[in-house]
């Protein structure tokens, strides 16, 4: 068989094209999926305390995942960046507020989830950090205030999503060193870096302040059962303000009724996760000048959300998803913020790797994730600072709170 000169180029070509296609398929990238991922769901994990004391805001943790993935699962999943859908699982470990359970718990966990998020905690969380960058398993979108977790440097796989602790104290300082009265400050913080990081803030924006006296400075540990001899010992200073950096609900608790017993009736500044109105309410929070605090995101159970869509949508999916019907504690709200956030990472992931996801977790900007207060926004591009940077101080006003534009 003979073939002409216009055959052979022919011929000579279709055989280039078939080597060239080959040499493209030898080079293609064989992307190995991290643990916790296939091709039709995703695992994620929550390490929180279930249980104890702070058992109220460590399930709400769990209870807002819940709730915004299970209506996503229910509608079909998510579609990844890599064009697949996905569903998305949530498994919860108790940690009981203690941080050798917390790292017991990511050891066992590492290898069966993808990413572990929402997890409460600062001293829990800071027990697994090192562990979880030396196996490279990113620990994000947690609920702690702690700078250290928003510092790519020291913290390449973590990052935090509620305001830094030192934000929210400073927040409040200013509000109270632009009333132009005089003031007597007396100060009760936990003696790690949750009650440090407030002081710090706090004290930042007062200093310089003429009109602003620290009258008094205590702390108390994260494991006491008591703190009735630090308020005694603080009441005799004669502060009319009271400045708690306090992450244990029932301290709260007993502070709010133990001040009143002894007769001290200062304004109080709380901490935005337990100054819910569920903790001040019933302990007779009313009786204060002023209980202060500060927020980002919208509460559910205020009368002035009543009818907004996104309050609806979020307490019918809490009850379907999560079976929760009172809303007691704001982790509820952000980790369904969370949740609706770790969704706009998903759209975004081209590759099925943990590797990817944090590269992409770092590209959020603007994000008005639901349940947002307006003009705040979600961004995980700055270094240094949380998923959420700006808050808005509020005073409660005998059912929920209200903006506080002045002290």
């Amino acid at each position: 068989m003979k073939f002409n000169k216009k055959s052979r180029g022919v011929v000579s070509a279709v055989a280039l094209a078939s080597a060239a296609a080959l040499v493209l398929a030898g080079c293609a990238r064989t992307v190995e999926p991290s643990p916790g991922i296939t091709d039709t769901e995703i695992t994620l994990g929550v390490i929180s305390p279930l249980t104890g004391p702070t058992a109220g805001p460590g399930n709400c943790t769990v209870d807002g995942l819940k709730a915004y993935f299970g209506a996503a699962n229910a509608a079909g999943g998510i579609e990844f960046g890599d064009g697949k859908t996905r569903t998305v699982n949530v498994e919860a470990a108790d940690d009981v507020y203690d941080p050798q359970k917390a790292l017991s718990n990511f050891q066992s966990m590492k290898d069966s989830v993808f990413a572990f998020t929402s997890g409460l905690g600062t001293a829990t969380n800071r027990a697994w950090r090192e562990a979880a960058i030396e196996d490279s398993v990113p620990q994000v979108l947690i609920m702690t205030g702690d700078p250290i977790f928003s510092n790519i440097e020291e913290s390449p796989q973590q990052l935090g999503f509620v305001p830094l602790y030192q934000t929210e104290g400073s927040a409040f300082g200013e509000l109270l060193a632009a009333s132009g009265s005089d003031h007597k400050v007396a100060i009760l913080s936990q003696n790690d870096d949750f009650g440090k990081g407030y002081v710090e803030g706090f004290k930042s924006a007062v200093e310089g302040a003429s009109n602003i006296e620290i009258v008094g400075e205590l702390t108390y540990e994260a494991t006491d059962t008591s703190i009735d001899a630090q308020l005694t010992e603080l009441a005799g200073t004669g502060a009319d303000v009271f400045f708690n950096a306090n992450s244990q609900v029932p301290l709260v608790s007993n502070a709010l009724l133990k001040a009143q017993e002894i007769g001290w009736l200062p304004s109080w500044f709380l901490p935005s996760n337990t100054s819910s109105p569920a903790i001040v309410g019933p302990n007779n929070g009313a009786a204060y000048p002023g209980v202060y605090s500060t927020v980002f995101s919208k509460s559910p159970a205020s009368p002035a959300y009543a009818e907004d869509e996104d309050v609806k949508t979020f307490l019918a999916n809490m009850e379907e998803y999560s079976g929760v019907t009172e809303i007691a504690f704001p982790h509820c709200v952000w980790s369904y913020q969370v949740a609706a956030t770790l969704e706009q990472v998903f759209q975004k992931m081209k590759e099925p790797t943990r590797e990817n996801f944090m590269i992409e977790l770092r590209t959020i900007a603007d994000f008005e994730a639901p349940l947002m207060l307006p003009g705040k926004t979600i961004n995980t591009t700055i270094d240094g600072q949380s998923a959420i940077s700006d808050v808005q101080v509020v005073k409660f006003n005998g059912a929920g709170y209200s903006p506080a534009e002045e002290f």
